[in-house]
């Protein structure tokens, strides 16, 4: 049977965090074997693709994301061997895999940025960005870190500063140089050689930063969501025009497409943290030559109301033409969606599980989102995020949505691991467990495996256009529509049935999952507190 070269367009990924997914050795931490261990489970969601987060070579610093060799497995996470293993099996059951590529900074570990700290003639001396001091020995410019601080760390042997858009310990790679350039390509290369399906691009709107090393301006009142920071984060108090998103990055993001269309069948999503994140990921993603799809935090903040996503998807959709969305409600590094949307049932995650799948685009699952896992609470002494350390106790960081997977209720540290986990299993999640979701018809786990199975095989959710109608407060009305084919989605947000006036008639469909409970009556539908109904046209 003929492959589908774009499989990816309405595809389903599911976001494994490997150190939190399955311990296959009793170390405490998750492992590229354990995910192998759990692909049956992973396929019963009937997702589409696996996106693993980094598993590189790493001093973990931040966790995988400041690689130290782009070509390795780290020993906490096996060998290539089980990362070959891992994809041959995905494969045998019909599941693609995508690898976290961090491509804008490297660890200062990395042996490139030790040669290119050694002087500043070596052959590695300009693959970072290095800048003199200004006369009075501060950094070159304003730009700020998104964990806080001065973006420019100095280094005593070169003596200048090195800009690390991230942790000091995250060098930012210097793009403008076009060596660099074909290395890193080449580094993506290496992984499209082993049979990886696609990649997700970390931070890839950073790659390059202004030559002229300009200050940014203060920041003005921004309308779409940033790169999650927070206000009591001053990276928030600047408008980033000079450190991010440059225009050479689009020259280098046709390198990277033409690149993976020599491998027919692989794809891109590109994480876009940006001040006008909606602008930028329809210019990342426009005229089939750069990102496949791209996705930006304005689902992953704390706004959820039914005008704040009508409008966020509108305006994504006036904005991208011919390019094409990924939808995310959650990640590794924001708050769990149940906790930060207010989640207080099931219903509720069931609700914007359908709210999310049923908009035109792709869409991401972060691991645990599929059992409604809450955000975990940890004492300052469990956390491990410098993030969180850094900003606690106002911002208590990442780690609270980074804690192990429950697969058995009753089992020490839920079935995770035999040995003491990374994170600490939290007990408010053991009610959600593998097990007990697995015996239980009207769970979330369940409504994730029947409505996937469901939308895989209704081609109007998975390419069709969308368009919104009017409807009450607190409540979406809108239509995806394929040719001659139409779906009607209604969604309440709120606690109340609701009513609500079609623009055109629609009827039950017959095979319609569970978790779909509208009342279709021709010209209207009812919908119970926090229900969904898709009808068709």
């Amino acid at each position: 049977m003929q492959k589908n070269p774009d499989w990816w367009r309405g595809a389903v990924i599911y976001q494994v965090y490997p150190r939190s997914f399955f311990d296959s050795n009793g170390d405490g931490i998750g492992d590229l074997p354990g995910v192998t261990a759990k692909l049956d489970y992973i396929a019963s969601l009937n997702v589409d693709a696996i996106w693993l987060s980094p598993f590189f070579t790493s001093p973990m610093k931040d966790f995988g994301y400041d690689v130290s060799d782009y070509r390795g497995v780290d020993p906490i996470f096996g060998t290539l061997d089980d990362f070959d293993t891992l994809i041959a099996e995905a494969h045998k059951r019909d599941l693609k895999i995508m690898i976290d590529q961090v491509l804008s900074h490297s660890s200062d570990q990395h042996a490139w940025f030790k040669e290119s700290r050694a002087s500043r003639d070596n052959p590695k001396a300009d693959w970072y960005v290095w800048a003199e001091a200004r006369e009075d020995g501060t950094p070159p410019n304003n730009w700020l870190s998104v964990f806080g601080g001065s973006a420019w760390a100095w280094d005593s042997r070169r003596r200048q500063y090195y800009l690390h858009n991230f942790l000091t310990s995250q060098p930012d790679l210097n793009f403008h140089n076009p060596e660099l350039q074909d290395q890193m390509l080449s580094e993506v290369r290496f992984w499209l050689d082993r049979g990886v399906d696609g990649f997700r691009l970390d931070a890839i709107n950073f790659c390059f930063h202004d030559p002229l090393l300009r200050d940014n301006p203060p920041s003005q009142a921004i309308q779409e969501a940033s790169i999650g920071v927070r206000k009591e984060n001053p990276y928030a108090y600047q408008y980033h025009k000079y450190d991010k998103t440059q225009p050479e990055n689009l020259a280098f993001l046709k390198r990277l497409r033409a690149l993976l269309d020599e491998y027919p069948g692989t794809t891109t999503v590109g994480e876009i943290g940006d001040d006008n994140s909606l602008q930028t990921m329809a210019d990342y993603t426009s005229d089939g030559d750069k990102l496949h799809m791209a996705y930006s935090f304005d689902l992953l903040t704390e706004q959820n109301s039914a005008s704040f996503i009508k409008h966020t998807v509108e305006t994504i959709e006036d904005k991208l033409e011919d390019g094409w969305p990924c939808w995310a409600i959650g990640n590794h590094d924001v708050a769990r969606v149940a906790s930060r949307w207010k989640a207080a049932s099931p219903e509720q995650m069931k609700l914007f599980m359908i709210m999310m799948l049923s908009l035109r685009g792709s869409a991401c699952i972060y691991q645990g989102e599929e059992l409604g896992l809450t955000e975990a609470e940890l004492e300052f002494e469990d956390l491990v995020d410098p993030y969180g350390i850094s900003f606690w106790p106002e911002y208590k960081g990442r780690d609270g949505c980074r804690t192990p997977m429950v697969w058995t209720a009753g089992e020490a540290n839920a079935g995770f691991s035999e040995g003491k986990p990374w994170l600490p299993v939290y007990a408010e999640h053991l009610n959600a467990a593998v097990d007990l979701q697995d015996q239980q018809e009207t769970s979330v786990l369940q409504a994730y495996r029947e409505f996937l199975g469901w939308r895989r095989q209704q081609p109007v959710l998975l390419t069709g256009d969308i368009r919104f109608h009017a409807s009450p407060a607190d409540t979406l009305l809108f239509s995806r529509t394929e040719g001659e084919n139409a779906f009607l989605v209604a969604l309440n947000f709120t606690d109340e049935p609701v009513m609500l006036e079609l623009p055109s008639t629609a009827r039950p469909i017959d095979d319609a999952p569970r978790c779909l409970v509208g009342q279709w009556r021709g010209a209207s539908v009812t919908l119970p507190a926090y229900g969904a109904g898709i009808g068709k046209g």
